[in-house]
């Protein structure tokens, strides 16, 4: 009969776990509130006897909360292309501001939340940052049930959906504390992949639930539209009790202000967060605009593409995206992250290219086959360019300052990860703004196409000069 570590260890008296193991090898101590004591994943004996079933319990939910925190982060991007047939009247920059108003709010609380682990604990914070996922979604059902909302209150809403987009850092500062050296990278690729699904699974489900709402029940179009907010609402209650229920509070959690603040005086975070923009904000930012894109250029496949009679084909770039990025990570293993993100630039920058040669053809197929290898490059580049960021600070900060302590350089990456993490977010702010400012002044995307071209072009020298030129400083730690 298997018998849970939790309740195996709680059973014994305090003192008992403290004494009974040598001080190399201190057993957990469970306390009220679901908190853990003595915690040090680096412990082969702690991590075999009871730490990686609790670490694998804690990353199982956590993938869960996350992955609907993307949900969430995504909802407005397939809601706005219904708002017509109910009722509202918006024009293309009130529309592209739905869409970016919820990555510039989710960018900016990434920041904040990466510390909110440390100040209340990994379970209690997944509790409450699930719970307030319940606002957004109870807030989007109320604003599209009632066309005569006003732009300035619809605003507010899709800015509140950045909640789930805070969730990303608060998730991965949570689970690198579970896990040790040899497979942190491991579980933060899972738990980064299974919230990035979100996004796919947000614009495959909310047009199947919407679709089939107004066929059983009749009403608004408006208030079938309600339910893209509502059929989530139990999905939120359950990962939140499940983190009340199953998940743990490590006491060794700490945060690094001190850290995070000496990474932002170091060129290198500047430098990487920049590339981050042009592979993690292409894929959230794409993700957020590919509905109505579809939409706008292909108005005959638009039914087909988010109506009522079939499935969203716009989840599948978030879907591909999603799934690539861990491949980059592989890839960057093998020939060095500076190399993959060279070359995932370079395929960016040509597949766009190639896009915007394409568009007079007017073939949608064409076009959904273009965007799906643009969505798989920039995953890609997700994926080693974050790889790039312990190596060039866990090496090149110690070459620069001789004589660095290997602590002082894991201290400096740990941070760099999640200030780059949000830096690298507000691209999906930045995109939908350039399309909608593209097509307001000229009544073509082509020219905001063309503008992404000559980025990445930029973000391919930059990575190019900084990390792989002959000489550079950092090109011999195989960045």
């Amino acid at each position: 009969m298997s018998t849970d570590p939790q309740i195996t260890a709680s059973a014994a008296p305090a003192a008992e776990r403290t004494t009974a193991a040598p001080a190399s090898h201190l057993s957990l101590d469970f306390r009220a509130g679901r908190w853990i004591e003595h915690w040090n994943p680096e412990d082969a004996t702690q991590w075999e006897r009871e730490g990686r079933a609790i670490a694998r319990r804690n990353l199982a939910w956590s993938i869960f909360a996350e992955f609907l925190g993307f949900v969430v982060w995504q909802l407005w991007s397939i809601v706005v292309v219904s708002l017509p047939a109910a009722g509202f009247k918006f024009d293309t920059s009130q529309t592209f501001w739905l869409i970016s108003m919820p990555s510039l709010v989710g960018a900016t609380l990434r920041i904040p939340y990466t510390f909110m682990v440390s100040r209340f604990g990994g379970r209690n914070w997944t509790i409450v940052s699930a719970l307030l996922l319940l606002i957004p979604t109870i807030g989007l059902a109320a604003c599209v049930s009632n066309p005569t909302t006003p732009f300035w209150v619809m605003l507010a809403v899709a800015g509140l959906s950045g909640f789930g987009g805070g969730n990303f850092a608060s998730s991965m500062a949570n689970i690198t504390f579970f896990y040790p050296a040899k497979e942190k990278g491991w579980a933060l690729g899972l738990n980064a992949a299974g919230g990035n699904l979100g996004a796919a699974i947000s614009q495959l489900a909310v047009p199947i639930v919407v679709s089939l709402t107004a066929v059983l029940v009749t009403g608004s179009h408006g208030g079938t539209l309600a339910m893209a907010g509502l059929m989530w609402v139990p999905f939120i209650l359950i990962a939140a009790f499940a983190a009340w229920r199953r998940m743990n509070n490590l006491s060794n959690a700490k945060g690094d202000v001190a850290g995070s603040l000496a990474a932002l005086k170091e060129p290198h975070l500047w430098i990487v967060a920049f590339l981050y923009i042009g592979t993690f904000g292409s894929f959230i930012g794409f993700g957020g605009v590919f509905p109505k894109l579809i939409k706008d250029l292909f108005p005959a496949y638009s039914t087909f593409a988010v109506g009522a009679a079939a499935l969203s084909l716009a989840f599948l770039g978030p879907l591909v995206g999603s799934l690539s990025r861990p491949y980059g990570g592989k890839l960057a293993d093998r020939f060095g992250g500076a190399r993959i993100t060279v070359a995932s630039f370079a395929t960016m920058a040509v597949v766009t290219l190639a896009l915007i040669a394409t568009l007079p053809l007017k073939n949608f197929w064409l076009f959904l086959a273009l965007f799906l290898a643009l969505f798989a490059a920039s995953g890609i580049g997700n994926g080693s360019t974050y790889r790039m960021i312990p190596v060039i600070f866990a090496r090149a900060s110690r070459a620069a300052q001789a004589g660095a302590a290997p602590s002082h350089t894991a201290r400096l990456a740990s941070a760099a990860l999640g200030l780059i993490s949000a830096i690298g977010a507000y691209g999906g702010f930045a995109i939908p703004q350039l399309l909608g400012a593209s097509s307001t002044a000229t009544g073509s995307y082509v020219p905001a196409f063309y503008g992404f071209v000559a980025a990445y072009v930029v973000m391919l020298v930059v990575s190019w000069a900084c990390y792989l030129r002959r000489g550079s400083a950092v090109a011999r730690t195989g960045a």
